[in-house]
């Protein structure tokens, strides 16, 4: 099992409302047959977010959106001009170790999308906190909660409700350094949105805009 997490931009002067209302209906047989479930789109203003898994190999997102270019700009870098940029998995309170153990129980949850900017040179200390938490406390959030970074810019990826459980697994760390007082030392490593509510002045949420928990056919389960 691979969890995917992307970033794109729309193109100036597009609504992409209607692209992803259209895709609903053409992602189920390529979904089945690349192998590909949980997947769900995040806009925020002109940016989208993209996160799915993958029970086999890897497969990239024009596979999965072939006509993206119609409202998505090309990035710079890689080898060919890309739609999607991949983000770094910096921090997941849970990783998968089986098909069984990442099956949801309970049903597919929600997806919910929260964004935040970093200060540049707080990326390290943030990084550095937070492979500390995953490696010490495995288990202790959402399972299925995961951060993605790109630039300065975090995507985090959770389910609603929470599924909280122990993880199957034990850390790679022995210590127990997470700071206790974690939103007191967190703050200082953010630049706050300044045109949102107190409560997402940090984290704001993103709209979602395209959810698909498993294709029809289930080849992606």
């Amino acid at each position: 099992m691979q969890r995917c997490l992307y970033r794109a931009e729309c193109r100036e002067g597009v609504d992409p409302s209607a692209f992803w209302s259209a895709q609903d209906g053409l992602l189920n047989g390529r979904m089945d047959g690349l192998g590909v479930s949980g997947l769900s789109v995040f806009q925020g203003g002109r940016q989208s977010f993209l996160y799915y898994e993958c029970s086999g190999q890897r497969m990239e997102p024009e596979q999965l959106f072939p006509e993206a270019g119609e409202i998505l700009k090309s990035w710079p870098g890689g080898e060919h001009p890309r739609l999607w940029v991949p983000m770094m998995d910096i921090f997941h309170y849970q990783q998968p170790v089986s098909a069984q153990h990442w099956k949801r129980n309970q049903g597919a949850g929600i997806p919910y999308g929260r964004l935040a900017a970093l200060k540049p040179e707080q990326v390290s200390s943030y990084i550095y906190y937070h492979y500390q938490y995953q490696e010490e406390r495995p288990g202790d959030g959402d399972k299925y909660g995961i951060i993605g970074l790109h630039e300065n810019l975090l995507f985090f990826y959770s389910e609603l409700p929470a599924t909280v459980e122990a993880a199957p697994y034990a850390g790679k760390l022995t210590t127990n350094l997470r700071p206790e007082h974690w939103g007191e030392v967190m703050e200082p490593h953010f630049n706050k949105w300044g045109d949102m509510p107190r409560d997402q002045a940090i984290w704001k949420k993103l709209t979602l805009v395209l959810s698909i928990p498993l294709p029809h056919r289930g080849k992606g389960e």
